[in-house]
């Protein structure tokens, strides 16, 4: 579990105004239910020292209130005296301003220790997700035929290497552990597939995006990729400098997925409820450390340091019957890009254990991957309410007038190359050479991959 105390003392990523995930009120009018979120998903989290906390927040800003509401009347009042009485009154005043300025630093450290504990408490999941961890996921859903080989099968390292399309011994030479290059026809097909993938989101009304990938900390606080996964992300350590020629002091960081900065575009804002939903669909590089997943994977192209993705966030009204709604669609969009690659797939509803603190309700999208004799994680859907949009402070106004925080969901349409396992291994002909994807031949110009 990722404990924040010493990075806390070094940044505040927000103002003491921003609201964060949940409302204090909400969980004081619902511990049971939070209790148990807190259960179900693993989260290290004392809820009732959060609560004493926030007691203690409460009396503090009461009592500070009251102490500044007696120097705005002293101010009023310190003109009409004179001599002896004034200096009195001073001398009562300072003791006042004394005991403020010891409440007001009393008080940082309570409203830090709140907001370190606040942003732990996790979404309240949906009823219908599984209860449990890893092994409760529940496969809802299959499509597609696995391939059966009359020849013996290679894997994508090796049809890599046969092939000239992956170099794997050169990546690790110049970009360290998990370094790879993509050659020859395997770095065509990714563009090709990520420019698909881009094309058919924007064809299916979502607004095309490039956005930055190098992030200051609230949008990764905003997304609840802070706390829970900074050991995954990168830090800068060079941060660059400002117009003025100036080394900028803000810390930052790269982005492991667009969705932090795709949510964080439209962070601080009031929303006209007519322009609901917004539908972005980011193109980025992403990078990720996989501290979490030492000893995992460590061949071959299924999990690795940096890679290219097409995401897509939704941000609507905040009602749970629109927000499954745009959930199921988003899981359908790709599902259809996965049918037109003719890739066999199964749908895996993710249990409460396994989801992430954020989310009310996740799916997973495996891919077949015949070297792994199964299927591999390659796309994830998920519900997240108002968790981030209430610490990005994004609302929306009603057609009444009235503000309300917004709804956010997002799901990854493709990353590679993670996908290309899946397509040289289930495409490989006993010759030893690949079918390309009919769907991406022409944007290819290719349609087989042969040995040079």
């Amino acid at each position: 579990m990722l404990i924040l105390y010493g990075f806390w003392a070094e940044q505040k990523p927000y103002t003491q105004e921003r609201e964060i995930m949940l409302d204090i009120n909400f969980i004081k009018s619902n511990k049971t239910k939070v209790a148990g979120a807190i259960k179900s998903k693993g989260i290290e989290l004392d809820l009732d020292e959060l609560l004493k906390i926030a007691n203690e927040r409460n009396e503090l800003i009461l009592k500070i209130d009251e102490l500044r509401s007696k120097q705005n009347e002293f101010n009023k009042e310190i003109i009409k005296l004179e001599g002896a009485d004034k200096e009195t009154a001073i001398s009562e005043m300072k003791s006042v301003s004394d005991k403020l300025k010891s409440l007001e630093e009393k008080r940082t450290k309570t409203e830090d220790k709140f907001q370190e504990l606040m942003y732990l408490v996790p979404n309240i999941p949906s009823a219908d997700s599984p209860v449990g961890g890893e092994d409760d996921n529940r496969v809802i859903e299959t499509w597609g035929d696995e391939p059966k080989f009359d020849f013996k099968a290679k894997d994508h390292i090796t049809l890599g290497k046969d092939l000239d399309l992956i170099d794997l011994e050169r990546g690790v030479k110049v970009s360290g552990f998990r370094g790879y290059y993509l050659k020859n026809e395997a770095a065509i097909l990714q563009v090709a597939l990520l420019f698909y993938a881009f094309k058919k989101m924007q064809e299916k009304g979502f607004t095309p995006m490039i956005p930055p990938t190098i992030l200051k900390a609230f949008a990764l606080y905003g997304s609840g990729h802070f706390p829970f996964g900074k050991e995954d992300i990168y830090e800068l350590a060079n941060t660059g400098k400002d117009e003025k020629g100036e080394q900028l002091g803000e810390t930052l960081f790269l982005a492991g997925t667009s969705e932090p900065a795709l949510l964080a575009y439209r962070s601080d804002e009031i929303i006209n409820e007519d322009e609901l939903p917004l539908k972005y669909c980011g193109f980025s590089q992403c990078y990720r450390n996989e501290v979490g997943s030492y000893g995992k994977d460590t061949k071959g192209l299924y999990r690795i340091h940096e890679f290219m993705k097409v995401e897509q966030i939704v941000i609507c009204e905040a009602d749970e019957k629109v927000s499954e709604k745009h959930l199921q669609d988003m899981g359908g969009y790709v599902q259809e890009i996965l049918q037109e690659l003719k890739l066999p797939y199964r749908v895996v509803q993710i249990a409460t254990g396994d989801m992430g603190a954020g989310k009310r309700k996740m799916y997973d999208i495996e891919t077949y991957m015949p070297s792994r004799d199964g299927y591999g994680e390659t796309h994830s859907d998920s519900d997240l309410t108002d968790w981030q949009t209430r610490r990005l402070n994004i609302k929306y106004k009603t057609k009444d007038g009235e503000k309300k925080l917004a709804y956010a969901l997002n799901n990854t349409v493709i990353a590679s190359p993670r996908i290309l396992i899946a397509i040289l291994e289930n495409f490989q002909n006993a010759d030893g050479s690949v079918t390309v994807p009919e769907v991406l031949r022409d944007l290819c110009g290719f349609e087989k991959i042969e040995k040079r």
